[in-house]
């Protein structure tokens, strides 16, 4: 079954074999997100993970930016997020609670399809929180971060300020976020902040190998750890070891076991199906 073609032309769908390629297509804005793109980008997500014969998505971004964060234009003008327009007078519905139950950072936090972002530019705001909730970052020599949140007078609404402190700890976290520092791709590999540097022009053939590297393993062991390693940051570790258990029986009765101790035993390649 192959990935179908986006509804929009602000998010690009490839595939290449058991690898989903999504990338944001708004190069003149440095793809910012819009209303169609943020919508897009949960439905492909989503597909993806459904997709059996989908094992890895690479997520980039068009141009010489990965993301510069939520359309703030479109905000101004009574769009994503924005309430203007409610109150007397309009016709707008009332004000209700939100829900990000569709949301691409509800989406991407959930889905156990391991996700790498090949990070190719800039990521401020939005776009940032966005890397983060990536598995793998692969990042290019002219990519930044971007936590300027507090120069906007807004915050990381989109899971940052729960993941930016367990990825690099409180301390910097802090120093990043309250002082609006920008980082350079070379710092962020140094606070761990992404995987690995390459030059630009390696960048996607960087990301398409270390998916490939992925997508040769048993998907459903690659798929269970990520759902355990989730789970775990809310988990005790002995219910988290009795959770590890209970998915450790089931694998040992699948194909892709047998085949996992065959291809040992005959010292080849394994051939997994995610059976």
């Amino acid at each position: 079954m192959a990935l179908s073609e986006s509804s929009t032309e602000e998010l690009l769908v490839e595939q290449k074999g058991s690898i989903a390629i999504l990338t944001l297509n708004r190069p003149e804005r440095l793809n910012a997100i819009s209303r169609d793109m943020l919508q897009e980008l949960s439905n492909k997500m989503v597909e993806a993970n459904r997709d059996p014969e989908i094992r890895c998505i690479i997520l980039t971004g068009a141009g010489r930016g990965f993301c510069s964060g939520l359309d703030l234009v479109s905000v101004g003008q009574g769009g994503i997020g924005s309430q203007a327009g409610e109150g007397k007078g309009s016709n707008r519905p009332p004000r209700q609670l939100f829900d990000l139950r569709e949301a691409p950072i509800t989406v991407m936090w959930n889905i156990d399809t391991p996700i790498v972002c090949a990070l190719n530019g800039a990521a401020a705001g939005y776009g940032m929180d966005i890397t983060l909730l990536c598995d793998i970052r692969i990042a290019a020599e002219s990519a930044k971060m971007a936590a300027v949140t507090a120069k906007r007078n807004v915050v990381p609404e989109s899971g940052g300020t729960w993941l930016l402190p367990r990825l690099i700890g409180w301390a910097k976290a802090s120093e990043l976020y309250y002082r609006g520092r920008v980082v350079d791709a070379q710092e962020s590999l140094e606070i761990g902040l992404v995987n690995t540097v390459v030059p630009d022009d390696k960048l996607m053939e960087t990301a398409m190998e270390w998916a490939t590297d992925i997508v040769e393993n048993a998907p459903l062991a690659v798929q269970t750890t990520k759902r355990m390693m989730r789970m775990g940051l809310e988990e005790s570790y002995d219910t988290s070891v009795d959770h590890l258990m209970v998915h450790l029986a089931g694998m040992f009765a699948s194909e892709d076991f047998k085949e996992g101790v065959d291809a040992f035993l005959e010292r080849r390649k394994p051939k997994f199906t995610g059976r």
